[in-house]
């Protein structure tokens, strides 16, 4: 794809977009959707551990955790993805064999992204030579502040070209680029540059996801579909730790991109903390009575 034509984006009014995210927090779910939609939300999480003290144990506890979240319950989806730094792949791969579940490692210097494209290249590389099924990087933020537009869209092209068959999820760290309208120009680039999924966040600041934010994201989607007829994923990554709010998501994809989107393939949650509280929410369907947080493993 050339690089979009960003004249053509329309203002984000930022009041009618909370005023439309504050309906979809107010739809009633009933038993039997919400059930659904709890199945839905565990197969969509991407549990993921990327801090300074990760270890090898640590990663091999969280892909046995992905692969054992059912305990006593029937019938429970697997999460799609595990998500750890280049470093660690091969042991993730290596322990989620067989399982169906994703690995995908972040890469570009991430958190911050503040590097050469070299080193950017090489990371990326590196990961996917280690089986990475999927590459979460980050966008130059620094570079788009700048007005800098074209060098972002180039080097999401390069690092796409990098990934070869694993699918690029490209975090905006929406939490820095200051106004929706700012969001929603970085999503065309990174659309247009060959993004597979955008993202919110990578988690490490604050604010992280917003429903707000996600909506315009998912909107861009929508009018790339229209354009393109070519369908980008979605993941909100960073503060949705409840069932609650994740249903809520849901409801808000269902309502602006529709049943195609409701699924794995093109709707993520980057919250790792969210799959205890569903599974947490399932066993109180089944038992009608709620287990203690300890009952979970935190890793």
């Amino acid at each position: 794809m050339s690089f979009p034509d960003l004249s053509k984006i329309p203002a984000i009014d930022k009041l009618g977009v909370e005023e439309r995210v504050s309906r979809f927090c107010k739809r009633s779910i009933k038993n039997a959707a919400k059930k659904h939609g709890l199945h839905l939300a565990l197969s969509m999480i991407d549990l993921t551990t990327l801090e300074g003290k990760d270890t090898e144990e640590k990663v091999k506890r969280l892909c046995y955790k992905a692969g054992h979240l059912h305990g006593s319950l029937e019938g429970l989806p697997n999460v799609a993805a595990v998500c750890v730094y280049p470093n660690f792949v091969r042991v993730a791969k290596k322990e989620l064999e067989g399982s169906g579940i994703n690995v995908a490692s972040v890469s570009t210097a991430f958190p911050s992204g503040q590097s050469t494209l070299e080193v950017k290249l090489s990371d990326t590389k590196f990961a996917v030579e280690e089986g990475a099924d999927e590459v979460d990087m980050v966008i130059s933020r620094g570079k788009f502040l700048s007005g800098e537009y074209n060098f972002v869209y180039d080097e999401i092209a390069t690092v796409k070209e990098v990934c070869g068959k694993a699918h690029l999820k490209v975090i905006l760290e929406t939490g820095e680029l200051d106004t929706l309208d700012n969001v929603r120009k970085a999503s065309d680039i990174a659309m247009y540059a060959g993004a597979d999924f955008i993202k919110t966040s990578t988690g490490k600041i604050s604010p992280a996801s917003t429903m707000p934010v996600t909506f315009v994201m998912l909107n861009a989607i929508k009018d790339y579909y229209k354009a393109t007829g070519i369908k980008i994923g979605m993941k909100p990554a960073g503060g949705i730790s409840t069932a609650k709010i994740a249903l809520q998501y849901l409801v808000m994809l269902k309502e602006t991109l529709g049943n195609d989107w409701m699924n794995k393939d093109l709707f993520r949650f980057g919250a790792s903390s969210l799959a205890n509280d569903v599974l947490m929410q399932l066993e109180k369907q089944e038992s009608g009575i709620y287990q203690s947080v300890d009952y979970f493993s935190k890793d």
